[in-house]
């Protein structure tokens, strides 16, 4: 009898411990990240990096002749083909920020640990147009700032010069788009990147037919999923790459 009681106490703690877990909020993917188009090639491009565990898987999207998405923050990872699909209708980025929010069903009301008015998102075109969302309970601090031709945006960041110095450095690197985006993300770790530190980083760059290999549209697509330095790694990575495919 008294196993039995012990079984059922245990029990009913392992129901209660399930239950408070879902009500616990997900750890939202602090992150700094830029988008960028190059004007004179037609490459469109992103680039970003985090305290969480591979954060490539889910933040980047991209498809040639069709633009570039982050989706970031309290992150929903249908924000980035669902951006992808409305640029292919044609409707401008600034349309798309907005539709695509309003439209999520989440009423960000109670417990919800998913809440919608905590998501940041950013849609570039093919033009280089682009439009930004920083919901107002993305954890602080939290914002974005344009650029010419690029856009950076974070949470959970040392402060506004994060993203304010992703993007001077996007704007004064020259070179292929690879070398400015990731001039871009060291910019953003100089000035305090994520308050928590460093985890991964990712980049993707897209132009129709610009891979490597026939009928491919990828140009780049680098992820370090897991490192004490992912920014020394991926631009070791940026750089391999420059030196067999640009430099002559």
């Amino acid at each position: 009898m008294h196993i039995k009681r012990c079984s059922w106490v245990l029990l009913a703690l392992v129901l209660i411990s399930a239950v408070h877990a879902q009500d616990r909020a997900p750890d939202p993917v602090a992150t700094f990240s830029i988008l960028g188009y190059d004007p004179d090639t037609g490459e469109v491009g992103g680039a970003v990096q985090s305290r969480v565990f591979s954060v490539g898987n889910g933040v980047l999207w991209g498809e040639a002749e069709v633009g570039m998405v982050a989706t970031q923050a309290i992150v929903d990872v249908s924000y980035g083909p669902k951006a992808l699909q409305l640029l292919k209708k044609g409707m401008a980025p600034a349309e798309i920020v907005k539709t695509i929010w309003q439209e999520d069903p989440d009423p960000g009301l109670g417990k919800n640990p998913w809440p919608k008015a905590g998501r940041q998102f950013a849609v570039m075109d093919a033009k280089g147009v682009y439009s930004v969302f920083t919901g107002e309970k993305a954890t602080p601090w939290a914002g974005h700032k344009g650029g010419n031709f690029c856009t950076a945006q974070g949470n959970i960041l040392a402060g506004e010069a994060v993203v304010a110095g992703m993007v001077e450095a996007f704007e004064k690197t020259t070179g292929h788009i690879s070398l400015r985006l990731m001039a871009a993300l060291d910019a953003g770790q100089v000035a305090g990147g994520d308050k928590r530190g460093m985890q991964s980083a990712a980049m993707l760059i897209v132009k129709k037919n610009g891979g490597v290999w026939l009928n491919n549209d990828v140009v780049l697509r680098l992820q370090v999923d897991d490192s004490p330095e992912p920014l020394k790694e991926l631009r070791r990575l940026v750089e391999s790459n420059h030196e067999r495919r640009y430099r002559k």
